[in-house]
């Protein structure tokens, strides 16, 4: 019988909420079971140790994430489509900053193979096809795009653009039609 009602699901779900609340990287089996008031040992029967309590965390974000992003940008294309995504990207950046933490856990190549990361990346690729570009160019610009999304998120929950003129929201809008701009005119590659 399980103590305290525990199951991997629960365990997860606890997890993402407490990641949101102190930080992803202050997650622990330990803080976790504090906060169940069990013993860790009574934890690890149902997951192996911190590393894949983060793991799952990092799952569990993955496919929020995604399932938000494909209803988001479901029935839109271009310009339409790469706002509605990035929106997702931003408000799940502001609504849960341990979940999106762990979103971008480095996870090894099986797990990450096996993971709502690749329905991310594939809704990424489809958004670019609005936009023209093949390989190795749609490449380039999903590394753009998720660079440009983690950096504004990460620079803006921690309070970087609260102190200067104009306000975040209209730099994010206007960045977004610069990355459309951009999107629509993709640069040659240079000669060598």
């Amino acid at each position: 019988m399980a103590r305290a009602g525990l199951t991997p699901d629960r365990l997860t779900r606890a997890g993402a909420d407490l990641a949101d609340e102190i930080g992803f990287d202050q997650v622990t089996a330990s803080e976790l079971a504090r906060r169940f008031g069990v013993k860790v040992a009574s934890l690890y029967s149902h997951v192996r140790n911190t590393q894949d309590l983060r793991t799952r965390i990092a799952l569990f974000a993955l496919e929020e994430l995604a399932d938000l992003s494909s209803d988001a940008v479901a029935g839109r294309a271009g310009k339409d489509a790469l706002t509605a995504f990035a929106n997702v990207y931003r408000d799940y950046g502001q609504e849960h900053p341990g979940r999106a933490a762990a979103a971008r856990m480095r996870l090894d190549p099986e797990t990450a193979a096996a993971s709502a990361g690749v329905r991310l990346s594939q809704l990424t690729r489809a958004i670019l096809r609005g936009y023209d570009l093949t390989e190795p160019d749609q490449t380039h610009a999903v590394r753009l795009l998720g660079s440009f999304f983690h950096g504004y998120v990460s620079l803006e929950t921690a309070g970087g653009f609260s102190h200067s003129a104009p306000d975040s929201d209209e730099s994010w809008t206007r960045t977004l039609d610069a990355l459309d701009a951009l999107l629509r005119n993709w640069p040659a590659p240079s000669a060598p």
